[in-house]
């Protein structure tokens, strides 16, 4: 991609926690990035003042309702986009040479298909449509030109350490599969790769949301606001309670199998409340290597826009006279179901995480609308996976196609447990 002259630069999603901070990135570097195009699903308002300061070429909203609405209130002569398709189009019809995919949820994979067909850098915040469409996107990211450079902190994290020992990119890892144990006790699988037979593994932080150091049994009464007031991090509804239930971490574990190549069991989570290493690899002689930083999202949002360079404006700067302690621990996996039901859709591959994001999606819905209580959030995503059947996703089609069927079975079993008895309810 081009490393003179500014940037041209598309944000999907620029309404949104990621979004804004993105934009916070773009006005610290002046001269740096053209920002050729917003887009969001229905912040209309929000949006067209974000297109009256940095006056994009291209707009786009998902809600066609909005459209005439958007329109209005965007400077003249700003090309006005609108529908299911609109943001994914920005992707390709905007000129960007980064786009940063900040849409929430699984509506983001058509722009991340988008983004790396068309051969283009992709600075992906969205990492539902990395699990849930991890086959085709995979292929997508092998069309000439295309790159993948990670926004959430976790993995930008793994990607500043890998890159700093050579082992990682922009460019698809070769995919490694879980090790088969050899009758001399080693693991045959490590020698697929020479390049990794250095790395032991990965380890991916986890603030541990607001509920850790409870047990299963005192989760059962939580409520809607003590699962959005998160100790560390400012994020959406739907993330914050995904962090609450550990499952963004799990959805984490698959994204760093997909991104790096790592297999499952060389990537482990532990818990670190205080949200400063935000991932750590460690090394075959021992050494292990960590990106520490405050928890600033603009940090890794800039180390996406401008890989290889780095900003010059220091987000996150720690203060080592005021940092205090870290503290580590492993995460419990009794309370905390969500996070071994990702390693398993992950295991068995294929649609499986698909089913899995898309039943965690209308989990945590009806938890948000009070339909569903928190702890069966991993009821229904356990009790969707045992009926679903994984297949190879061959296309776009294909992943949804299972996501649609993983809410249908996630819906059913809801509205079950809605209707039903608490008493005895677990998973596993």
């Amino acid at each position: 991609m081009p490393t003179e002259g500014p940037r041209a630069l598309y944000i999907a999603g620029s309404t949104g926690s990621i979004g804004t901070q993105a934009l916070d990135v773009v006005r610290a570097s002046p001269g740096h990035f053209d920002v050729v195009a917003l887009s969001a699903a229905r912040s209309v308002t929000v949006l067209a003042e974000q297109a009256r300061e940095f006056g994009p070429r291209f707009v786009a909203v998902a809600d066609p309702a909005k459209a005439a609405e958007l329109s209005a209130l965007v400077p003249a002569g700003t090309k006005v986009l609108a529908g299911d398709g609109a943001l994914a189009d920005l992707a390709t019809e905007a000129g960007a040479d980064v786009v940063l995919n900040a849409v929430v949820g699984f509506a983001g994979l058509r722009v991340t298909l988008a983004t790396l067909e068309a051969g283009k850098r992709l600075a992906l915040a969205n990492k539902e449509s990395l699990v849930a469409g991890g086959p085709v996107v995979q292929r997508a990211w092998a069309t000439p030109g295309a790159e993948l450079l990670p926004v959430d902190s976790e993995h930008s994290a793994l990607h500043q350490c890998l890159a700093g020992t050579g082992l990682a990119g922009t460019a698809p890892p070769v995919q490694q599969a879980d090790p088969v144990q050899g009758t001399d006790g080693q693991d045959a699988g490590r020698e697929q790769d020479p390049r990794r037979r250095s790395l032991r593994r990965l380890v991916l932080t986890a603030s541990g949301g607001p509920f850790r150091g409870r047990s299963r049994d005192q989760l059962q009464a939580v409520t809607v606001a003590d699962a959005l007031a998160h100790p560390t991090w400012s994020m959406g509804p739907k993330i914050t309670v995904d962090s609450s239930t550990l499952m963004n971490k799990g959805l984490e574990v698959i994204e760093a199998h997909l991104l790096f190549g790592v297999p499952y069991s060389q990537i482990d989570v532990v818990v670190h409340p205080q949200s400063v290493v935000h991932s750590m690899v460690e090394m075959t002689d021992g050494a292990t290597i960590a990106q520490l930083s405050l928890p600033d999202m603009r940090l890794p949002i800039g180390y996406a826009l401008t890989y290889p360079e780095r900003m010059a404006v220091a987000f996150g700067a720690l203060d080592w006279g005021a940092l205090g302690r870290l503290e580590f621990e492993l995460p419990d996996t009794e309370a905390f179901g969500c996070l071994a039901l990702a390693y398993e859709a992950g295991r068995r591959g294929g649609t499986a995480p698909a089913c899995l994001n898309g039943a965690n999606e209308v989990a945590v819905a009806g938890f948000l609308s009070g339909r569903l209580a928190w702890a069966d959030i991993p009821v229904v995503v356990a009790r969707t996976m045992e009926r679903f059947v994984e297949a190879d996703p061959r296309d776009l089609d294909d992943v949804l196609a299972a996501d649609a069927e993983g809410r249908a079975l996630a819906g059913e079993v809801l509205a079950q447990l809605a209707s039903g008895p608490t008493e005895g309810r677990r998973v596993g």
